[in-house]
C-alpha cells in the first residue's frame, strides 16, 4: 500500500509540471517523466503511462500495456486516485470514439522507431478460428509493409495504434491473434477487407 501512496503523494506534489507542458524545457519534462515512471514502477515494473493535456485540463491514463495479468494492479491504483484539480484519472487506454479524422483521412502519422504509420491508410481482414467461433483473429493490411517488415518494432507499433483504437481490454480480451500483410490491389476490391479504424465497430458486432 506504502508504493500507491507514494505514487500518488509525488503526483499531487509535482502535477502543475505537466499541466504545463507546453511551457517548460524538454529536457525538464524528461526528468519529471522519468522521475514519475521511476516510482510507479516502484508498485508495478511493468505498468506505464499516459498523459494527455486538454484545454480545460488534463488526464492521467495508468495503462497495463496490454497484459491481462496487470488489468487488477491498474484498477486498484486507480481506485485509490486522489482528487486533484484540473485532472482527470482512467484506468486503462479507452476505444477512440471520434473516428472522422480517419474517415476523412486527415489523420497525422503516428511514428513509432522509425515506422510512420496512419491509422486511414491500414485496412484489416477478420480471420475465423477453426473450432472457435467465439474467438477472433486479424490480418492487420498495411500499405508499406515491405518497407517496415524486417523492423522489429513494427509488430509493436501495430499493436499500439490498435489498442488506441479499440481500447486496451479489447485489445487483450477480443483478439486472439494479429498477422500482419501487405496491402495489395485485390485486397481493396475485396468485401471481407475493412478499414481498420472500424474495428471496433467490427467487435462489438460480433
Amino acid at each position: 500500500m506504502n508504493t500507491i501512496t507514494n505514487f500518488w503523494n509525488h503526483f499531487q506534489q509535482n502535477n502543475f509540471v505537466f499541466l504545463l507542458l507546453n511551457e517548460i524545457s524538454k529536457e525538464e519534462l524528461k526528468i519529471h517523466f522519468d522521475q514519475l515512471i521511476e516510482i510507479l514502477h516502484q508498485y508495478n515494473k511493468d505498468l506505464g503511462l499516459i498523459i494527455k493535456n486538454k484545454t480545460n485540463g488534463a488526464e492521467l491514463i495508468i495503462t497495463a500495456n496490454g497484459n491481462p495479468y496487470l488489468f487488477k494492479e491498474v484498477e486498484l491504483l486507480v481506485h485509490y486516485a486522489p482528487v486533484i484539480e484540473r485532472w482527470k484519472t482512467t484506468a486503462f487506454l479507452q476505444p477512440e470514439i471520434d473516428i472522422d479524422v480517419y474517415e476523412n483521412g486527415t489523420d497525422k502519422p503516428l511514428k513509432f522507431y522509425n515506422i510512420s504509420l496512419r491509422i486511414s491508410e491500414i485496412y484489416f481482414l477478420p480471420l475465423e478460428i477453426p473450432g472457435k467461433p467465439h474467438k477472433l483473429g486479424i490480418k492487420v493490411l498495411l500499405k508499406n509493409y515491405i518497407v517496415h517488415k524486417d523492423n522489429p518494432k513494427l509488430r509493436e507499433a501495430i499493436y499500439v495504434q490498435i489498442e488506441h483504437l479499440i481500447g486496451e481490454k479489447s485489445f487483450a480480451n477480443d483478439l486472439s491473434f494479429i498477422e500482419i500483410d501487405q496491402l495489395t490491389k485485390e485486397d481493396l476490391e475485396d468485401d471481407g477487407v475493412l478499414e481498420l479504424y472500424n474495428l471496433k465497430f467490427f467487435i462489438d458486432s460480433l
